[in-house]
């Protein structure tokens, strides 16, 4: 591998610098982005059963904001259960808004490595192709210097394709994976408003 990062020259730091970011960003978000830690199973119904039964209190909904980001959705609603079934719904909108901006941390900046990386790479190749016209000499052209001209051309690209097709296949999988999560939050968070807070209609 360092025989591979000599002979790509220094245009491949930045590479490698782009492929340890998004690498980072791509275990962080598998991490972060399980259904059982956005959405918990059972959250919903037990949510329910608590709200119907009005065992609802400061500290109830504190628990359940701590809970996961499906329970910081519930709970803004159960903070105002007392009120309009309008005025719930749409405190509960706002704390997703906020949560769908939690899940999308770290998205754009894996975006742009997948835009950035063949940016990198072409770079890269272009640092080669002006070492090959600088080795060119009136007596002719030494085939190392004319090789490593190759070699930092070949490599750069290479590797900018390999790091930015990854990055650009997760950055889609994250983005529909949050799209879904979203949309299974707010079927969660209108169930609870149906099923909870009906008696505020």
């Amino acid at each position: 591998m360092l025989a591979i990062i000599q002979a790509a020259g220094w245009p491949i730091w930045f590479l490698l610098s782009a492929s340890v970011v998004a690498l980072s960003i791509i275990v962080e978000r598998f991490l972060s982005l399980r259904r059982s830690r956005i959405l918990p199973a059972a959250l919903l119904p037990e949510a329910i059963q608590l709200a119907r039964a009005g065992r609802v209190n400061a500290e109830l909904i504190s628990q359940l904001e701590l809970n996961s980001p499906l329970g910081r959705v519930l709970a803004a609603g159960m903070r105002l259960q007392h009120a309009s079934r309008e005025s719930a719904k749409e405190a509960m909108e706002e704390a997703a808004r906020a949560v769908a901006h939690e899940l999308e941390r770290y998205l754009n900046a894996l975006g742009t490595v997948a835009t950035l990386a063949p940016l990198l790479g072409l770079f890269g190749t272009v640092v080669g192709m002006i070492e090959l016209f600088g080795v060119q000499t009136p007596v002719g052209v030494d085939p190392a210097h004319f090789a490593h001209g190759i070699s930092v051309a070949l490599y750069n690209t290479g590797f900018g394709l390999a790091v930015a097709m990854p990055a650009l296949v997760f950055y889609r999988f994250f983005r529909g994976l949050v799209d879904s999560l979203l949309v299974d939050m707010e079927q969660q968070a209108l169930r609870f408003i149906d099923s909870a807070l009906r008696v505020q209609d």
